[in-house]
């Protein structure tokens, strides 16, 4: 089982980052781990909206949004075979700033059990450079 927590302040507002975490279907642009995503449900983003991704090291998968509190938290949650868990998003306003606390956890299901420390390596790898990405799309703007 991995659980990887990793915290970024950001020099923009928390409802302008938490708009961007949510618009999923947008990932490819700023996000080097994920090859190509699209927005599988319709309207608006919010709890339960569902997207496809391509994501380096596991493929495409179907991912959802869950624990949606507009501007303060969400987690995107995977439906894979291999494993439960999901990146959890907490997003704390510091004035014009905004403090981003990740929580990606990933817990491999039966034969996938042994490439648990496999899966925690890449998962480490994957936040590190999706979180300094996100870093850089805001500074780029």
């Amino acid at each position: 089982m991995a659980i990887i927590n990793l915290t970024q302040v950001i020099d923009r507002p928390a409802a302008e980052v938490f708009s961007t975490v949510i618009d999923v279907a947008n990932f490819p642009k700023w996000n080097p781990t994920t090859a190509s995503a699209r927005k599988l449900s319709e309207g608006e983003m919010r709890q339960g909206s569902r997207f496809e991704l391509e994501i380096k090291g596991f493929g495409k998968t179907v991912q959802e949004l869950q624990e949606f509190k507009k501007n303060e938290q969400v987690r995107l949650v995977p439906h894979i075979s291999m494993l439960v868990g999901g990146h959890r998003f907490r997003f704390t306003a510091q004035g014009s700033r905004t403090r981003v606390d990740h929580e990606l956890e990933m817990i491999p299901k039966s034969f996938f059990k042994i490439f648990g420390s496999f899966m925690g390596m890449i998962g480490s790898k994957n936040l590190r450079r999706a979180a300094d990405a996100l870093q850089r799309y805001f500074q780029g703007m």
